[in-house]
């Protein structure tokens, strides 16, 4: 069989009935890769050095050879692991890849061409990929934008939206993350990078047509440790506000139920955290409620302070009234205000 190579376009719908091979190096792969695509280095972090260095400091032709040394001893179990991973994912193309398409992806190619499987390259390799997850945050889309004190339950509420069909976006979700001081106690980031293929992904899988709203949370640029990409913060920003107006003890009970099951050291530290905010007398008093196993009164003290910074930090955005829908709630529920959402949704 001849190696096909193929565009970013084709790779795109081509991947789906094809298994993904990121022959970059481990540390490559974990910092950032391609959504369902599989590990299988050509060299280990170490030797891609040792290559990288030759080729800068000596020649491609020396860089070439001791390129060769590493893959020679590693061919045979590169094949074997490439059956398994065929037989196991009942699929007999592959599709490889390395980072701009060129030596490494071209050497596993012929080996697992020679061999007999089904092999089409990237073209462009990994890079052309990061170039059009980058455009996908320069489409002009029309976004509906969540917005509501912290504990109001937007996230179930995109959750209930996305069961109902409705186009919508978590971006807490993608970025592993609450956006608060006890929003990434639960598991770690991805890195930047990672975040943004997640999300560019997830924008081009709603597949909306130009004039189809799509719902998205009302976030503050930076998640955690994250930045929403500036293009598709502008977007945002232009978009329509929703604002969820849940009572206060709703939102302390849903906030309550969802951290009070946290490791109490943890609660403390993330207090900590936002101790020069919150204030020394309001820390102190937050503290001694969780050391108490008072936690209703403590998250009582911490829900008034994020209200207070999410009223400051909506007011700086200079909205006018009547650019703000306000969507009264009873209870902070999924499915009951998801509802009300899309009433209001089929009035614009």
């Amino acid at each position: 069989m001849a190696i096909k190579k193929i565009s970013i376009l084709e790779f795109l719908e081509l991947r789906k009935s094809c298994v993904v091979l990121d022959v970059r190096s481990p540390g490559e792969f974990a910092h950032a890769h391609i959504l369902g695509a599989i590990s299988m280095p050509l060299f280990t972090d170490e030797e891609r050095k040792v290559v990288g260095t030759s080729y800068k400091q000596e020649s491609r032709e020396r860089a070439i050879k001791i390129g060769l040394d590493y893959f020679g001893v590693k061919m045979r179990k590169m094949v074997e692991e490439v059956e398994h991973i065929i037989q196991k994912n009942s699929c007999s193309k592959i599709i490889v890849h390395c980072w701009r398409g060129g030596m490494r992806s071209a050497g596993v190619a012929w080996l697992l061409d020679l061999y007999g499987f089904d092999v089409h390259v990237l073209t462009g390799g990994y890079k052309a990929y990061r170039k059009w997850i980058h455009q996908q945050f320069s489409v002009g889309y029309k976004f509906l934008i969540l917005s509501g004190y912290t504990g109001s339950g937007k996230t179930l509420v995109l959750k209930s939206l996305k069961d109902k069909q409705e186009a919508a976006v978590d971006l807490e979700a993608t970025a592993i993350h609450r956006g608060s001081s006890f929003g990434g106690m639960k598991e770690p980031q991805p890195t930047q990078e990672m975040f943004e293929n997640k999300l560019g992904e997830a924008l081009a899988n709603l597949k909306v047509q130009s004039e189809e709203y799509i719902w998205i949370e009302d976030e503050s640029q930076r998640i955690g440790n994250l930045n929403i990409p500036p293009p598709l913060w502008q977007t945002m920003r232009r978009g329509s506000v929703c604002f969820l107006d849940v009572p206060f003890e709703e939102r302390l009970k849903h906030i309550v139920e969802e951290y009070g099951v946290v490791d109490k050291q943890d609660l403390i530290e993330a207090t900590y955290r936002i101790q020069k905010r919150l204030g020394g007398l309001e820390t102190k008093k937050c503290i001694e409620h969780l050391e108490n196993e008072r936690v209703t009164d403590a998250f009582e003290v911490l829900l008034k302070y994020y209200d207070k910074q999410y009223l400051k930090a909506f007011n700086k955005r200079g909205l006018h009234e009547h650019e703000i829908e306000t969507i009264i709630c009873k209870h902070v529920s999924g499915e009951e205000n998801a509802e009300k959402l899309i009433v209001w949704k089929k009035m614009k």
